[in-house]
Formats: C-alpha cells, sequence, structure tokens
C-alpha cells in the first residue's frame, strides 16, 4: 500500500487552496496521479508536486481539468485568483531559484544587473533609494550575488543592458570607474556574456522594465521589476513570453565583441 500523504493547508494561499482542491477532486473522481497527469499533460511526478505545493500548474491545465471534470471555470477561475493574489514568501522562493539556477538571462536599462554590480555600486545605488536600513538590504544582496558567482558550477549568465547604463555616473568617479572594469573583466569568463544595446537603436521591448528568464533543470521561471518590487512569476506561458521579448531586445544589441569595445570606450573616460 503506498505511503499517505497529508493534505496541504488550504488556508495559507490561494496556490493551496488550489492545489488541495485538485487532490480532493483527483480522488473523488478516483484517479490515480498517472491518469490525473494524462489530463493535463504532465509527469506523475509534476502531479504530485502540484499537489504537494511544491509546483503550479498554468492556465491551460487549469481548464483542463475544468473540461475533464465538468466543473464550469472553477480551476480556472481559481488559478487567475492565485496567481493575481500577493505571495508573501514569494521573494525567498525567487533567491532559491537565481541560487540554484543553470542560466540567468537578464535585461536591464537603468543600471548594472545585480549579480554583475561591485559593492560600492551596488551601495551607491541603495544610497540613491529610499531603503531605511542600508546595511542590511547591501548584505542581503551580497549575498545573493555570491551565491550565483561563487558556486562551484555558476549559472551562464546573458546580460543585456541599454549604452545608458554605462555613462550613468553612480557613486561618482571612482565607483564607476570600478564598475566598468569589473564588468569588463567578468566578460571575459566563459560563463558570462554581455551585450550592450546602443543608443543608436532606439527604442525597444525592454522599455516596459528590467526582468529577467531563470532557467533550471525541469523548467524556467522569471521575474518582472517594478516600482516598490517585481512579481515572481511560474507561468509557462508568460515565462515563455518574456524570453521571447529577450530574444528580441538582444536582436538590437551589439556583439559580444563590439560590446567590449562599448565598455571599453566607457572606461577610458576615468583613465
Amino acid at each position: 500500500m503506498p505511503a499517505l500523504r497529508d493534505p496541504i493547508d488550504p488556508k495559507l494561499s490561494l496556490w493551496h487552496f488550489l492545489a488541495y482542491e485538485l487532490r480532493y477532486e483527483r480522488e473523488k473522481h478516483g484517479l490515480s496521479l498517472t491518469q490525473m497527469g494524462q489530463i493535463i499533460k504532465a509527469a506523475r511526478s509534476s502531479v504530485c508536486n502540484v499537489e504537494a505545493g511544491r509546483r503550479k500548474i498554468d492556465e491551460k491545465q487549469a481548464k483542463a481539468i475544468d473540461e475533464a471534470w465538468n466543473t464550469g471555470r472553477l480551476f480556472e477561475l481559481l488559478h487567475w485568483y492565485a496567481r493575481a493574489a500577493h505571495k508573501p514568501d514569494w521573494f525567498r522562493q525567487y533567491s532559491h531559484y537565481e541560487a540554484t539556477a543553470t542560466s540567468i538571462k537578464i535585461y536591464h536599462g537603468q543600471a548594472i544587473p545585480g549579480p554583475l554590480q561591485t559593492d560600492d555600486y551596488t551601495r551607491s545605488l541603495l544610497q540613491a533609494s529610499r531603503v531605511k536600513d542600508i546595511e542590511a538590504v547591501l548584505a542581503d544582496r551580497i549575498a545573493r550575488k555570491r551565491a550565483i558567482l561563487d558556486r562551484d558550477d555558476p549559472p551562464t549568465i546573458w546580460a543585456l543592458m541599454d549604452e545608458s547604463v554605462l555613462a550613468m555616473s553612480v557613486g561618482g568617479p571612482e565607483v564607476m570607474k570600478a564598475q566598468l572594469q569589473h564588468l569588463r573583466d567578468l566578460t571575459d569568463l566563459p560563463h558570462v556574456i554581455v551585450r550592450i544595446i546602443p543608443t543608436s537603436s532606439g527604442a525597444h521591448l525592454g522599455i516596459d522594465g528590467p526582468f529577467r528568464v531563470i532557467g533550471m533543470e525541469t523548467r524556467d521561471v522569471a521575474y518582472a521589476g517594478a516600482q516598490n518590487g517585481g512579481r515572481l512569476s511560474e507561468e509557462t506561458a508568460e515565462v515563455k513570453e518574456l524570453a521571447v521579448k529577450f530574444d528580441h531586445i538582444g536582436a538590437q544589441a551589439a556583439s559580444e565583441v563590439e560590446s567590449r569595445a562599448i565598455i571599453d570606450r566607457y572606461l577610458e573616460r576615468y583613465t
């Protein structure tokens, strides 16, 4: 007899309620995890992870469940409300994804991306913001950066940034010089790819704001930045949309060789 799993607490979040309801309906219909997987086109292990709250179904899967069980739009609407709701611990989950990623694709049009920043550059950005406890936030960002870069198997980092980022002096000449040199040094690493979008390229899809697509062994997630915070997305369709957007922005960027030359030109201003 297989081991019984305790149901998750549906009061914790709408995602947990959705997972709880999914397991309840599956067992009511007498379906195995494998049979459930056939309905939502997922592996047995994926269904198990969904019911345990470790993974989320997407909109297409929610609609498939409604159709199979004739539940109207119940699971589609539960999915919509769960996705729209604020998840209190989303940043902790995001940090875990970031630290275990196999690849990280970053677009930023206002600053050097976090993993590629020097500590002094990060501090200067925080001082220009309204962060109350600068030292605490700085320590957290440094720890996150180290978790990415200091791994034995660091992820491949693909960074796209606007040329204007290089032109903006953050923290004064000494801080900016060190930052540009650090960025230039990172471009020599085999797992770091930096491409600059020349000002002459004009407007592009990045105008909506910074974002990241985090690749893991089994799936991808994404993070979209915004004022006063951001949003973690595990929705397959949205993640794919941001991945395509990254590629479109990259089509307007200079090559790796040309990008190094652009960084060198801005670095020369401080020598």
